[in-house]
């Protein structure tokens, strides 16, 4: 029994140090992007780990739609066809966000015409599964009103640019620096600063006009 305990425990840290040694290989991102160049599976599985997520999201804020799995798997695809080109010059994180800038506004120019809204809610038409997840009247009540402030969040949201909401969940979401927003949008640092606070006096313009409106 303490033979097959003690291989258990060593079979247990070899995987934590094949974990810990794993996450730093890719710490130096000229190395990464070696492999990359190469084709590595295990590379592009990493990058696609890490980086699908903030992709998505980076492209609901842009597009306002949560259907952005085709964005992510196009952002892919160009990284694949064009991480040849890239000099290093920059983060490889801010070059994939400029990938994905470009994506996302090609896109919308596509559907421009089209009404769009950011969602940030989940539908729920039915009453007693609703009832159920709020058990008393008060916690309904609060619900109410949280989805309420969520539905003119929403609307706020939908009434700003696609870039101003790009650049809003970049620096207030995401947490880019004003320098990384500039270089993935191509625009001076102090252009991004003064943008940002535009944005946000428009943002509560907005909410303010929106909530006289419920």
């Amino acid at each position: 029994m303490e033979s097959s305990d003690s291989s258990k425990n060593i079979n247990s840290e070899n995987e934590r140090f094949s974990y810990i040694d794993g996450q730093n290989k890719w710490k130096d991102e000229r190395e990464l992007l070696k492999l990359l160049v190469k084709g590595d599976e295990e590379a592009y599985r990493y990058i696609y780990r890490r980086y699908a997520p903030k992709i998505g999201a980076l492209a609901k804020s842009y597009l306002g739609s949560d259907d952005v799995d085709d964005i992510i798997q196009e952002v892919f695809l160009r990284i694949y066809k064009s991480v040849r080109r890239f000099r290093g010059d920059a983060r490889l994180s801010t070059w994939i966000y400029k990938i994905t800038i470009n994506v996302c506004n090609n896109v919308y120019k596509k559907l421009k015409n089209r009404d769009i809204l950011i969602d940030f809610s989940e539908n729920n038409d039915n009453d007693d599964e609703y009832r159920l997840q709020y058990g008393t009247e008060e916690d309904v009540q609060k619900n109410v009103v949280n989805e309420i402030e969520i539905e003119v969040l929403r609307k706020a949201l939908a009434r700003l640019t696609p870039e101003d909401r790009t650049i809003l969940y970049m620096k207030e979401v995401d947490g880019l620096t004003y320098a990384e927003i500039g270089k993935i949008l191509e625009k001076p640092e102090g252009t991004i600063k003064s943008k940002l606070h535009y944005i946000k006096e428009l943002l509560k313009s907005f909410l303010g006009e929106e909530f006289r409106n419920e």
